[in-house]
């Protein structure tokens, strides 16, 4: 898949793309890439889409913004430009993992079917953060919060350990190599951070995007790994409880954080099931 770029929302997105037919607009989270999306992508061409994996703001190939917001809100407003702008209509789909999540249940109203993997929604998410387990495994969050944080994740080893403590078992060489390109340069590596601070307040917010409903505006399918080292599984239990009327959640055994890629015919098999005949 070749590298492509569009501009949206004010910022020129790089993006991979396969296949032809609505759109299917796949999100990657941290410390990820569009390459993560290379099991679904075909699975979803072959279902008849135009699958369509961004570089996500501040990752490069895409540009790293000139007005420096990584708030939610401007992670929404990017999805709903790259629908636009993508060619997008009421036919189109969206899934997101990880950071790619909370885009998706901002604008899932906008998308025929949406699926989130890895973060359920803030409602399921922040009581979890009380919890002392969740604690320990979030502590990343808290030291990107500080100046130590770049020079922390450039240091060698810290990438691969934390695939390693989130998808155990997982050989996640190759991606942390597209990682490494992607967020190596100090601008990138600032930018894939300033999602961390602008989510806990430490970078205010730029006041630029209108705030999205804090909860999905349309059905979800929550895919979440039962070993997963980031978030535990507990943390899923509550994911149903905040999702709309007529969504679905899946725990996906023998998988961690990067389910989609620990366990990539079961979780396309569940994707695929869920979006259905391409309308």
């Amino acid at each position: 898949m070749e590298i492509r770029t569009i501009h949206a929302n004010g910022v020129e997105f790089a993006y991979l793309a396969v296949g032809e037919g609505p759109l299917a607009l796949c999100l990657h989270g941290f410390p990820d890439t569009a390459h993560t999306w290379r099991h679904l992508m075909p699975a979803l061409a072959g279902r008849g889409y135009r699958a369509v994996a961004p570089f996500m703001r501040g990752y490069a190939p895409t540009e790293v913004p000139a007005d420096g917001a990584y708030e939610g809100a401007a992670l929404a407003a990017d999805v709903a430009a790259l629908h636009e702008e993508l060619g997008g209509d009421e036919r189109a789909v969206v899934i997101g993992h990880d950071w790619g999540a909370f885009p998706v249940y901002a604008t899932a109203g906008r998308f025929r079917r949406a699926v989130a993997m890895a973060v359920p929604p803030s409602g399921a998410l922040f009581p979890a953060f009380l919890e002392y387990d969740q604690l320990k495994r979030s502590f990343y969050v808290f030291l990107f919060q500080t100046v130590l944080a770049e020079t922390a994740v450039a240091m060698p080893g810290f990438l691969e350990k934390l695939w390693a403590d989130w998808s155990p078992g997982y050989d996640a060489g190759r991606d942390v190599e597209f990682v490494r390109r992607s967020i190596g340069e100090p601008a990138n590596l600032a930018a894939a951070i300033g999602y961390y601070r602008a989510e806990l307040g430490t970078t205010p917010p730029s006041g630029r995007y209108p705030e999205p409903s804090p909860t999905p505006t349309g059905p979800v399918l929550y895919l979440h790994g039962a070993q997963d080292g980031c978030l535990g599984p507990e943390v899923a239990k509550g994911a149903f409880d905040h999702l709309p009327e007529g969504s679905r959640a899946e725990l996906v055994a023998g998988a961690g954080h990067f389910l989609h890629l620990e366990r990539p015919d079961e979780v396309n098999r569940l994707i695929l099931d869920w979006l259905g005949p391409v309308v």
